[in-house]
């Protein structure tokens, strides 16, 4: 009898073992170790890990197990969530939308600070477990109350499902700031990538309800601000730098647009742009934005293939401020509070938050801009992940914490 179990261990033990090396190779083929990383080693790593991971949700879907996207989302509901014995954290619902409040236990004579929080993942993955260590970070910090709030995603909610959840809790948010202990005067909205661009997508509606307090900060911590130009100079430059390569950034945007994946070089390419449309972004959305200084001689032109009606239409809801929030009218543009803006050079969304940052200055809107060379897509979330934390990481959640004490 234990001779099948023992073929069966055998088999298992060759079959993880045979998956983890062809993610090794994998990665040594196609990824880019940019220069200035520190901790090349561990950064491999990492990498190697997720990919191990993905490549395993990918067979256990095909084989109709369970989806790509909840195995990884299982994998990730395992972080190790700290407790802060000077924080009163509260699980709730604003409706229907799961949220987390943070409040320091210490007793005010005024209201504090408010900080909304949206986490990043791409739709994919992250959730308030995910950032609860973040979050309970700033909220003692900055002696803060934060929100965090859990929007719904992949894979059983697409566009506009994220932004739509982000707004609504905020509004109700802010209409019970008091409860809270929250000054009505120092609420700030602030995000992590695809939660960056949520926390533009909020601060720019939120113009539309001159009757709640306003956001007096937006704090956009390396943001997904567009989905249209995929040929700006850090999406070339960047395509294969970890954790945001060209794939992964290729199954979040088409996943969540709920675009075929067929299309996904229409898109990248830029065929799927209609000339007309083009004309009417491009003072926003051009690398003629971009400093000289992020640029490099190889650079592919942006927009110059022939035009995919048929990409058109089954990709034309890209340009929605919901996505796409760097698109909105300049009289909203100038209606917006200060920024903090943290980009990373080796983040592919890098010169999203570099146009986004221009159309703020053209409209005379403060911005502080931290920008971090040695950084990459999604470092801030390991700033706690001894052994696995990088300086970049800290360095940014100590900047984000610096500038939130300032409001």
């Amino acid at each position: 009898m234990a001779v099948p179990w023992l073929v069966l261990l055998v088999s298992l033990s060759t079959f993880y073992l045979g998956v983890f090396i062809w993610t090794v190779i994998h990665h040594f083929l196609i990824v880019d170790i940019p220069s200035a990383l520190q901790h090349p080693v561990k950064f491999r790593f990492l990498h190697c890990l997720m990919l191990y991971i993905i490549t395993l949700g990918n067979i256990l879907e095909k084989m109709k197990i369970c989806s790509m996207l909840r195995f990884i989302q299982f994998f990730q509901d395992l972080i190790v969530i700290k407790n802060n014995h000077n924080l009163v954290v509260t699980n709730m619902h604003f409706g229907t939308i799961p949220v987390r409040l943070f409040q320091p236990k210490a007793v005010s004579s005024e209201g504090r600070r408010g900080i909304i929080f949206y986490h990043g993942g791409g739709a994919i993955c992250g959730s308030l477990d995910c950032y609860h260590n973040l979050c309970s970070f700033l909220a003692q910090q900055t002696d803060s109350v934060v929100l965090s709030v859990g929007y719904r995603k992949l894979p059983d909610h697409h566009y506009p499902c994220i932004t739509k959840d982000c707004l609504n809790a905020s509004i109700h948010f802010l209409k019970n700031l008091m409860t809270y202990g929250v000054d009505p005067s120092r609420v700030i909205a602030c995000g992590e990538s695809i939660g960056g661009g949520a926390a533009a997508f909020v601060t720019e509606a939120l113009v539309s309800f001159p009757s709640l307090p306003h956001i007096c900060a937006q704090v956009l911590i390396t943001p997904a601000l567009q989905v249209i130009n995929f040929r700006l100079p850090s999406h070339q430059q960047n395509q294969n730098v970890p954790f945001l390569t060209r794939d992964i950034l290729t199954i979040s945007v088409c996943k969540y647009l709920d675009i075929d994946l067929s299309w996904k070089d229409a898109l990248f390419n830029g065929t799927y742009m209609h000339p007309d449309t083009w004309e009417k972004y491009r003072k926003w959305l051009s690398s003629d934005n971009i400093p000289r200084r992020f640029k490099n001689k190889s650079l592919l032109p942006e927009f110059s293939r022939p035009f995919d009606e048929a990409a058109f239409l089954e990709i034309r809801h890209n340009t929605g401020s919901e996505v796409s929030p760097i698109l909105v009218d300049d009289k909203i543009i100038a209606q917006l509070p200060e920024a903090f803006i943290v980009t990373c050079e080796n983040d592919p969304l890098r010169d999203d938050a570099l146009l986004y940052k221009k159309r703020l200055e053209d409209q005379g809107i403060p911005v502080t801009w931290h920008h971090v060379e040695d950084g990459f897509h999604g470092c801030i979330l390991l700033f706690d992940k001894q052994p696995f934390s990088f300086p970049c990481s800290i360095k940014i959640a100590n900047a984000v914490a610096s500038y939130i004490k300032g409001i």
